[in-house]
């Protein structure tokens, strides 16, 4: 077989053709349009249902209240005095945690078992309706109040208003009058519990403030106690100690300059006596310049002995001896004066021993002086800095006992007085409608609801539908191109009906009950004209090279290919063409019974003898240019016999005596007859049943003819409705106003048959 007859291989994947859909209003639309029951019934399935429900639901109703958290409560104190217990201050989400708090204490067990013993609803039996319960078992006439405090906060909400310091709390009840009592008991409860811990706290508070103030009363006494005490034992009076440090600091300062005066007289003095220690008074009268302009006694003496010896040599000079009497007077004048030189020199050099010893012992008591001053010094610094602790001790002492004081003061009042931060700024109110059901919107959303589970079951069916309905289904699904539809025959041909009902009453049996020669019995029925539609589609197809043998096959049974081979070639016979029909069905043939053939001669018996199809009379039928080889007796080896070189023969001898060669094929998928056929014709028309045939299946049968090199002309849509709106300019094959889709009139017996239409080229 050539290339160009072998078709492109087909996806068994059934998401490949199906993926490039896109979903499309008028598409939807159509399947809504098609699936109209299935989506009314399911809106008003819905829509009764969510009705009954709702007008079966108890009537639940909802009491409101508005509670104002006021972090800065109000001080009649004044503003210079704090709270004891901080109620919350700043701003909103400084004080979120503390929001997020009261919410839950009021949604809290504790608030929730107040409420209950007040009202006592651990024995209301109409409150304890919804509470869990045995189906079986009675409702409880009472339970235990922690079941009751916890139905209670199931139908307790609490939603926080943004932007605010305000909380809704919400209660449901079936019964409109408890919904408003146990939420304002709740609110009462709620906001006496807060009070009573805000005052208990103070209570608490002012206890220990008060022994906290017992406790700094007895440390103040002590500590007045020791610094009275410590200023006795160390003779301190009420003087400042900066005053006695300044004059003690005067006095050392004074004492050191004295100090300094007499150590440089020492050092004089020291110096003049060491200079005087140098001096012998008798080996020498030469004394210091120093000592002797200081001392006027030795000036004296040395002037009086400068004279003397001035005298004496005088004497000598003028020619008088050592012995002479005046000369011996000037000499112990000399010697006289030499003598109290000495004992003057004497004198000074103690007088100056004296002088620095004086000093030295000057100077030791001003040393001594100092350090007793130093020495006093460190001890007053030493009593100021003891001094000080004291008396910082009772100062701060003093200072927190007062602060203590008037905080226990402050909290006495604050004790005495009733001052509370959250109040209820609406109260509860009495319901008037019922918070669910809500039967209008129910039922509107219900209707909805129900229109849209109608439109979605409505796709929903069409997409679980894998079968072929619609030409452009079979074009998109099989990527085949769509030879034409044959209609439905209860719907596309009302006389086919007539003449089943005619034949049920026993007339006309020779024309009823071969549905499969309607193209031939009305040939201006709708399913007629559909057969010469497609027999122009296989013309126009290859009109340079016409198919000249032809298979008819289809995926599986029950598919139509028979009634759609003997429809197409009644068509191609009546176009003036001679045509041949082979059964090649040789498992369930079904040719010799639509044309009144035996089983003796067909194609089985033309295998063994092709001589017995040479008499052209036995293989005629009664329609012009028609002739079928039945199938023959039945072999128990089909497939061999139609893949043997004699069938091949068979059908060269065929081509050469007819313009047309019809073969009725065994189903592709479950035999493979059909497709060892395949290869021995120019090309196969695959019939698929509308409605009836899946993609998947109709795809593996193209597989099979792909697998075996065969080519797949296209495809023919059989059983078809054409009352349905989807099937568009099809329509007109079967609408009852047009002149295809009217019958002819019945011909009276023997009249004359309708003219064929002009003959096609071979």
């Amino acid at each position: 077989m050539a290339d160009e007859f072998r078709a492109p291989a087909p996806s068994l994947s059934p998401s490949d053709a199906s993926a490039e859909r896109s979903f499309d209003l008028v598409a939807a639309w159509r399947i809504i349009s098609k699936h109209w029951a299935t989506a009314l019934a399911t809106m008003i399935f819905v829509a009764l249902s969510v009705t009954f429900y709702t007008l079966g639901q108890k009537k639940i109703y909802q009491s409101t209240a508005t509670v104002q958290f006021d972090p800065n409560p109000p001080r009649p104190l004044g503003r210079g005095v704090d709270a004891v217990v901080d109620m919350g201050t700043g701003s909103y989400w400084n004080n979120r945690d503390y929001y997020e708090t009261q919410y839950k204490v009021i949604r809290s067990t504790r608030v929730a078992l107040a409420v209950v013993a007040q009202l006592s609803l651990q024995n209301d039996t109409y409150f304890l309706e919804d509470l869990p319960k045995d189906a079986a078992a009675p409702a409880p006439k009472s339970v235990t109040p922690e079941e009751a405090a916890d139905l209670l906060l199931e139908r307790l909400l609490v939603e926080p208003v943004k932007d605010s310091r305000l909380a809704i709390v919400r209660y449901n009840d079936a019964d409109r009058e408890r919904a408003q009592r146990v939420l304002a008991t709740l609110m009462d409860v709620y906001i006496e519990q807060n009070l009573d811990e805000a005052l208990a706290s103070t209570n608490s508070a002012v206890d220990w403030l008060r022994t906290q103030l017992d406790k700094l009363k007895n440390d103040l006494e002590a500590s007045e106690t020791s610094l009275h005490e410590y200023k006795l034992n160390n003779n301190i009076l009420d003087v400042d100690f900066e005053d006695q440090t300044n004059l003690l600091r005067e006095e050392m300062k004074q004492i050191n300059d004295a100090l300094t005066s007499v150590r440089t007289r020492r050092e004089e003095f020291a110096a003049r006596s060491l200079e005087l220690s140098k001096v012998d008074p008798n080996s020498s009268t030469e004394l210091p310049a120093s000592e002797l302009i200081q001392s006027p006694v030795l000036q004296m003496l040395r002037a009086r002995q400068e004279e003397c010896v001035r005298e004496r040599d005088s004497l000598i000079g003028s020619g008088k001896g050592e012995n002479h009497p005046e000369v011996r007077a000037a000499n112990e004048r000399i010697a006289a004066n030499r003598t109290a030189l000495i004992a003057e020199v004497k004198n000074v050099q103690g007088a100056v021993s004296r002088d620095l010893a004086i000093v030295k012992r000057q100077e030791a008591g001003l040393a001594t002086l100092l350090e007793n001053a130093r020495k006093q010094a460190f001890e007053l610094n030493s009593l100021k800095i003891e001094y000080d602790r004291l008396r910082r001790t009772k100062d701060n002492t003093e200072k927190l006992y007062q602060l203590v004081l008037e905080r226990t003061k402050e909290s006495d009042l604050q004790r005495m007085m009733r001052v509370n931060n959250i109040r209820v700024l609406d109260r509860p109110s009495r319901p008037i409608e019922p918070l669910r059901p809500r039967v209008p919107t129910n039922i509107a959303v219900g209707i909805f609801a129900g229109l849209l589970l109608g439109i979605v079951a409505a796709l929903g069916r069409a997409l679980l539908d894998r079968t072929l309905k619609t030409p452009d289904e079979v074009e998109r699904e099989l990527g085949l191109p769509l030879l034409g539809l044959l209609p439905e025959f209860d719907k596309g041909n009302k006389r086919e009906a007539e003449l089943r009902r005619a034949n049920r009453r026993g007339r006309r049996a020779a024309q009823t009950g071969r549905r499969e020669l309607v193209v031939h019995d009305q040939p201006k029925s709708g399913i007629a004209e559909a057969a010469r539609a497609i027999r122009t589609n296989l013309l126009f197809m290859a009109p340079d090279r016409p198919y000249k043998t032809l298979l008819i096959a289809s995926a599986g049974p029950a598919e139509g290919k028979t009634t759609a081979v003997c429809c197409i070639a009644v068509a191609m016979a009546q176009a003036g063409q001679r045509v041949v029909l082979i059964d090649c069905d040789l498992r369930k043939p079904r040719l010799h019974h639509i044309f009144g053939k035996g089983m003796e001669i067909g194609v089985t018996s033309a295998l063994l003898d092709d001589s017995v199809i040479d008499d052209e009379s036995a293989l005629k039928t009664e329609v012009e240019n028609l002739y079928v080889i039945p199938a023959g007796p039945i072999p128990p080896n089909p497939a061999e016999l139609l893949h043997s070189d004699r069938f091949k023969a068979l059908l060269r001898k065929l081509q050469g005596r007819f313009d047309r060669v019809l073969i009725d094929s065994p189903p592709l998928v479950a035999v493979t007859d059909g497709t060892v056929l395949s290869t021995l014709v120019d090309g196969t028309v695959l019939v698929v049943r509308a409605a009836i045939t899946t993609r998947d299946f109709a795809r593996h049968g193209i597989r099979a003819l792909y697998d075996v090199g065969g080519k797949t002309v296209g495809v023919v849509l059989n059983a078809v409705d054409l009352n349905r709106k989807e099937y568009g300019v099809y329509h007109y094959y079967g609408h009852k106003s047009d002149g295809y889709a009217q019958p002819p009139a019945e011909p009276a017996p023997g009249g004359p048959a309708e003219p064929p239409p002009p003959p096609l080229p071979n």
